[in-house]
């Protein structure tokens, strides 16, 4: 069974399990696992992160600048292990990103205030590193094996940045713009002290204008063992998505144009799936695309409120939106080959009123129980009785 996570405006901590399986009426099963509601939008959850391991650890960045530790409980009760503050964010600023791996988790805030905060084995303290990046900052991501991550933002490109390099540097100030010693230089031409690899913008456009760089989201595409090796997707706020290979140059080798329909795309989602990714606009659309083409290969009708978070397990989609409600969408394979037709879409297969905004959905990491089809698993007993009674025969 397929379970979702959600943090909301208030600093509620929620969970969402949807049994696709059950002969029953199918409903989702919505539970309180903290209650935020004493502090109130003071301390709204901004990001959700998920370890899960020998002891599951969800990590909670909130609106005041605190970040939280909990320990996921068998009986789904959240015990709080640790909390610290980020002091270097002010009122008007934000967590953009928060990860967690091992006993380390990671947040970035929108001015570029970059913190690994470490957990000693007795959970009796944290111990942090401090690291600066450039500010406007609108997303930031880490990779699957912590080795490098990624940001974008308002006219800040896509960047690629060393982990370890990063919070080896100086944390005073954060890096310098384009502009050094009063001489106007280009920001793409030098890289930074650990960073990696940095995006070039799009060429002009037909009237030969400056394409503005807003990069509202970003997404690893599949795990690499090479720190300057990646695939990276971004959203912008012009609606396009662009397709980063590092290994190829530092302008996009894939600009599919359009893709956020309404006020450009929101948040961006990897699929299980090879070339699968979920996005949403700033209207009320989610889309499944397919990466080999760029192309939308269906939408999911029936909202009514942009998704402000999305998370994808390996059957199923949830969708946060400022409607109030966070919804389980199921899931459609991709056709083996581009311009394939689809049989069928992906739909809403349930909504869950949960009374106050949701701002982030996360996955738990747990298997999904695949639904058998009756028809095939009957063909397969079939299959498995001949293969017994050849057994048996050879044996005779």
């Amino acid at each position: 069974m397929p379970r979702f996570l959600v943090g909301d405006e208030l600093g509620n901590i929620k969970s969402v399990g949807y049994n696709p399986t059950s002969q029953e009426e199918i409903k989702p099963v919505l539970k309180t696992l903290h209650d935020g509601t004493i502090t109130g939008r003071n301390k709204a959850i901004q990001k959700l992160a998920l370890h899960a391991g020998e002891k599951t650890l969800l990590s909670a960045a909130h609106a005041n600048g605190a970040v939280s530790i909990f320990s996921l409980k068998e009986d789904d009760q959240l015990e709080l292990v640790q909390e610290w503050k980020e002091t270097r964010i002010k009122s008007d600023q934000s967590f953009i990103g928060l990860a967690a791996s091992g006993s380390s988790v990671f947040s970035c805030t929108t001015n570029g205030a970059l913190l690994m905060s470490i957990l000693k084995d007795d959970n009796s303290g944290v111990s942090h590193k401090l690291a600066a990046l450039p500010s406007r900052l609108c997303d930031w991501r880490l990779s699957h094996d912590r080795q490098t991550f990624a940001y974008g933002g308002d006219e800040v490109e896509v960047s690629l940045w060393d982990t370890e390099r990063a919070f080896d540097l100086p944390s005073e100030s954060p890096p310098k713009g384009p502009l050094a010693n009063g001489k106007k230089r280009k920001q793409s031409d030098t890289l930074f002290p650990g960073e990696v690899w940095r995006a070039k913008n799009v060429p002009n456009d037909f009237l030969g204008l400056r394409q503005p760089v807003h990069n509202t989201c970003l997404t690893y595409l599949s795990p690499s063992t090479s720190a300057s090796q990646q695939h990276l997707l971004a959203g912008t706020l012009l609606g396009d998505m662009r397709r980063y290979d590092t290994r190829a140059g530092r302008r996009p080798v894939a600009v599919f144009k359009g893709i956020g329909k309404v006020g450009g795309v929101k948040t961006v989602e990897k699929g299980s799936s090879e070339h699968e990714t979920f996005i949403s606009d700033y209207g009320s659309n989610v889309y499944a695309v397919d990466l080999r083409s760029g192309s939308i290969l269906y939408g999911y009708k029936g909202l009514s409120g942009t998704a402000i978070s999305l998370a994808a397990s390996a059957t199923h989609l949830a969708s946060a939106s400022i409607d109030r409600y966070m919804r389980i969408h199921s899931i459609v394979q991709f056709p083996d080959k581009v311009g394939q037709h689809l049989d069928k879409k992906g739909t809403v297969l349930e909504r869950v009123f949960m009374t106050t905004i949701p701002t982030v959905v996360v996955w738990d990491q747990e298997q999904d129980t695949l639904p058998v089809n009756e028809d095939e698993q009957e063909g397969e007993d079939v299959w498995k009785s001949m293969k017994n009674a050849i057994e048996g025969d050879e044996k005779a």
